[in-house]
């Protein structure tokens, strides 16, 4: 009989968790298909049709869909889910649901690495792209490395986080002062968006960003356990710095591959992990593919309202996210409960 429930329980559960991976490719699915075909010049699905089947061409609409509307969503699609997955991975390592990539000094050091690169003359988009990359990295590494000092602590993780990213903003804007056209250069990149995607900017990136989703997803079961606590993971085995600084560096890799190209978007790594936990719980197993799909779907909606809403101009994707996630992140402090995560 107990087996029986037990059986029943968990036939219940796989479907569910099947439902929910389809709505979530569905929202991206529609998503996507409206980034791509919605816009100044609009293209109907029989054009997209004939676009995809024919490939790269010389009609308008080939080209607008394989020059243009194709790589734009993509970023956004990649874009989306690495900042979401990063962002759902910090949370839980810190049990802290305010915490986001920025915390952990991945924007400031990609901001800094890349007003250097600007203020050193060096403006094409690879340099750029990869001085962003390397900048994040490099902060978070910092950050991971103080916290091993420490015992990595989740305090010591945060406060770390907080001190290397007021020092590097202060860096970025020295190197901004002294070099006014640094400022003008490193612009686009500190407000964010996908104006300047392409493909071939875009898929060193892409190949980071899905490695690293699909490893994420591997290690739910040590996210759960990690979750649990200090003194509960270390009970049942767990070497606990070594993890929780394993498991921040996946988040910075996934977070320096997406700002590599989109610039620094702000908001995404807080907002979607929290509607995701609402829907999909806390299990990571379910958390995390879910929050992946829910960030790619998210940010070509953003994506596209930035395009549409003052159109013919574009407004940049990140000050509409931002516009979106400030008045979120207010809601979430007066909603915190005498102080909990």
């Amino acid at each position: 009989m107990i087996s029986d429930q037990n059986k029943k329980t968990g036939e219940g559960k796989a479907k569910s968790k099947a439902l929910l991976f389809a709505a979530g490719a569905l929202f991206v699915l529609v998503s996507a298909v409206l980034s791509i075909c919605v816009g100044v010049s609009g293209m109907s699905l029989s054009k997209l049709w004939y676009a995809v089947i024919s490939g790269p061409g010389s009609s308008a609409a080939q080209r607008i869909f394989w020059y243009v509307r194709l790589p734009r969503t993509e970023a956004c699609l990649l874009a989306g889910a690495g900042l979401a997955v990063s962002g759902t991975i910090i949370q839980k390592v810190l049990s802290n649901s305010l915490a986001s990539p920025g915390i952990i000094g991945v924007n400031a050091g990609a901001g800094f690495a890349v007003a250097l690169c600007c203020g050193l003359g060096v403006f094409t988009a690879w340099a750029v792209a990869g001085a962003a990359f390397a900048g994040a990295i490099a902060s978070t590494f910092l950050v991971v490395s103080v916290a091993r000092k420490s015992h990595a602590s989740k305090t010591t993780v945060v406060l770390g986080g907080v001190a290397v990213t007021a020092f590097l903003n202060a860096m970025t804007e020295t190197v901004i002062t002294f070099v006014p056209d640094a400022a003008l250069s490193s612009r686009d990149f500190r407000v964010g968006g996908f104006s300047a995607v392409n493909q071939a900017r875009l898929v060193p990136a892409a190949v980071l960003i899905i490695l690293g989703v699909a490893l994420a997803c591997t290690l739910t079961n040590e996210l759960d356990v990690l979750s649990l606590g200090d003194d509960t993971a270390k009970s049942l085995g767990m070497n606990v710095s070594l993890v929780r600084n394993g498991m921040l560096t996946l988040a910075a890799l996934l977070a320096g591959a997406c700002v590599s190209f989109a610039g620094i978007l702000g908001f995404v790594g807080l907002i979607v992990p929290h509607i995701a936990r609402r829907i999909a719980g806390s299990e990571s197993g379910r958390l995390l593919p879910f929050a992946a799909f829910l960030g790619a779907g998210f940010v070509c909606i953003c994506d596209l309202l930035a395009r549409m809403i003052f159109a013919p101009y574009e407004l940049p994707t990140g000050i509409l996210m931002s516009f979106l996630g400030g008045p979120f992140f207010i809601w979430l402090l007066r909603n915190r409960k005498g102080g909990a995560n």
